[in-house]
C-alpha cells in the first residue's frame, strides 16, 4: 500500500485538494453525474474556461486532459478528461482509460499541483466495468508515483459503496 495514495468515499466537489478531476464529456459543456456536480459546484467561471478551451482547440478528444480554474470549489483547479464508453473492451478502452489518469497527472505535474482527487472515470452513464475500471486506476496512480516525487497525495474518490469497496480490496485497506 502506497501511502501517498488515499481513498475516500464521497463527494469530490467537496475535496480540500490543489485539483480534482472530471469525468468530462468532449464538449467539456457539463452533463450528468461527476461532470455535472463539478460544473454546478463550481459556478459559472468553470465553464467559461471551458468555452475558451474548445474554441482554442476543438472538443477534448477521449483520453486527453485540459485543466480549468477551480471556481467556487475548494480545489484550485478542475483537471477535465474523456473517459471512454465501454464497448466491451474491444475497442481499446483499457487504453483509454489509463490515459485519462496518466495524461491528468501529467498536468498536473505541469502545474505544480501537489494534491489531486479522481473520481471513478467512466465508471457511470459509460458503462465501464467498475472492477476493471478500478484496476486500471490503481496501476496506472500507482506506477507514476513510483517515479514521481512531487506528488503528496493521490485520492480517489468514490460516490458509492460498490467504487469504495473494490478500491479498498486493490489498495490492500
Amino acid at each position: 500500500m502506497n501511502t501517498r495514495i488515499g481513498l475516500i468515499q464521497g463527494d469530490i466537489t467537496k475535496m480540500q485538494t490543489d485539483a480534482i478531476v472530471n469525468a468530462a464529456n468532449s464538449s467539456l459543456m457539463g452533463g450528468g453525474g461527476v461532470d455535472g456536480a463539478i460544473h454546478r459546484a463550481g459556478g459559472p467561471a468553470i465553464l467559461e474556461e471551458c468555452r475558451m478551451i474548445i474554441a482554442r482547440q476543438g472538443s477534448c478528444k477521449t483520453g486527453d486532459a485540459v485543466i480549468t480554474t477551480g471556481g467556487m470549489l475548494p480545489a484550485r483547479y478542475v483537471i477535465h478528461t474523456v473517459g471512454p464508453v465501454w464497448n466491451g473492451g474491444k475497442k481499446n478502452e483499457d487504453e483509454m482509460l489509463a490515459n485519462c489518469y496518466s495524461n491528468s497527472l501529467k498536468l498536473a505535474l505541469a502545474h505544480r499541483i501537489t494534491t489531486i482527487a479522481f473520481p471513478n472515470i467512466s465508471t457511470g452513464i459509460y458503462g465501464y466495468p467498475k472492477r476493471e475500471a478500478a484496476k486500471v486506476a490503481v496501476n496506472i496512480v500507482s506506477r507514476f508515483l513510483e517515479t514521481d516525487h512531487f506528488l503528496d497525495k493521490v485520492h480517489f474518490v468514490c460516490f458509492d459503496e460498490e467504487n469504495h469497496s473494490l478500491y479498498k480490496t486493490l489498495l490492500q485497506l
